[in-house]
């Protein structure tokens, strides 16, 4: 039986992961829901995303793509989900629990659903009752601008059920993409959801114009933060040195391509955050995890001033500049 699988999303990483499924030489039929008629449109006419990644040459025949979730999902028998988090719930509108049942669903969203406080896997078990051993989650060092340009990546799929991660993983392998399991799909996806505040302190500093040296020192304090906060979460035998949780760290932190160090530098430089949201074209995951953290680091109180710094400057209205100041003389 040829395995049916269907992206949910229609912005960047979206059409990343499809290009990888689809340059992948197993057998498989794969379908795309995305909410913009006139993009799908676009899609089916030129063979590329108007909006995204548009170099990437869409192979998908037309009738595969459909603004109807509810048909894409019952297509499938793999259902990845990759809408920002803070839209997820919306994009769901109308998809029931029975909708999902038996399917296996796949997190690429590295974010936290906000009226909710839940990492994807715990709103999908929660909500949709849908069973942890049927929750993958996408994780890893993986810009879609670089997989585009089909430069070396590497993905780690993580489940409770092992098996069922490597048979997702070996649907993404191509000659640009290597995957590995793992069985951590609590810590990978929070180590997803913290990076992304410290690519925003990243950027807060980099704006305000700390240098190499002091970004080195605040990175080396956040995977410490990333390790502390799983570990108290969810303790199990866990390597954080491993590229979904450090690797992530690094290239979020870093990469001209991060989403969230640019709305950070945006902040550092004086924007308010309302300003910066606007001016950019895509959502910053970083922004809403920062404040669901902030609540849900109240029952584990782990130490962590780095993302307490964020916090405050993001929802308390405090001077970038004196906040990270203050933070400077907290690290280590």
């Amino acid at each position: 039986m040829i395995p049916k699988i269907a992206m949910i999303g229609g912005g960047s990483w979206a059409t990343a992961i499809v290009k990888m499924l689809s340059d992948n030489l197993s057998e498989k039929e794969i379908y795309w829901w995305m909410r913009n008629e006139v993009a799908i449109e676009h899609i089916k006419k030129f063979k590329h995303n108007p909006h995204y990644l548009s170099s990437v040459e869409i192979k998908l025949p037309e009738d595969r793509i459909s603004t109807d979730i509810t048909c894409i999902i019952n297509s499938a028998d793999f259902v990845i989900l990759n809408v920002p988090a803070a839209f997820l719930k919306e994009s769901l509108k109308g998809i029931k629990a029975e909708d999902l049942k038996g399917k296996k669903i796949i997190s690429a969203i590295k974010g936290i659903v906000p009226e909710d406080n839940l990492i994807i896997g715990e709103f999908l078990h929660e909500v949709y009752e849908v069973p942890y051993e049927n929750i993958l989650v996408v994780s890893g060092p993986c810009h879609a601008e670089e997989v585009a340009f089909e430069k070396l990546s590497y993905l780690t799929i993580a489940c409770t059920d092992v098996e069922k991660a490597s048979t997702f993983a070996a649907f993404l392998n191509t000659r640009y993409i290597k995957t590995n399991v793992s069985d951590d799909i609590f810590g990978t996806e929070y180590a997803a959801v913290l990076k992304n505040i410290y690519a925003v302190a990243s950027g807060i500093c980099h704006g305000i114009g700390y240098g190499d040296n002091f970004q080195a020192v605040l990175i080396s304090n956040a995977i410490r933060e990333i390790k502390r906060f799983v570990d108290a979460v969810h303790p199990i035998n866990r390597d954080i040195m491993e590229s979904a949780y450090l690797g992530d760290l690094l290239v979020t932190a870093y990469s001209q391509f991060s989403r969230n160090r640019t709305f950070g530098n945006m902040v550092g430089k004086g924007y308010t955050v309302k300003s910066a949201q606007l001016e950019m074209n895509m959502v910053a995951e970083g922004y809403y995890a920062v404040k669901c953290m902030h609540i849900k680091n109240q029952a584990h109180d782990v130490d962590m001033p780095i993302c307490k710094a964020v916090h405050n400057i993001l929802y308390g209205n405090r001077s970038p500049r004196i906040e990270m100041k203050l933070l400077a003389e907290k690290l280590n």
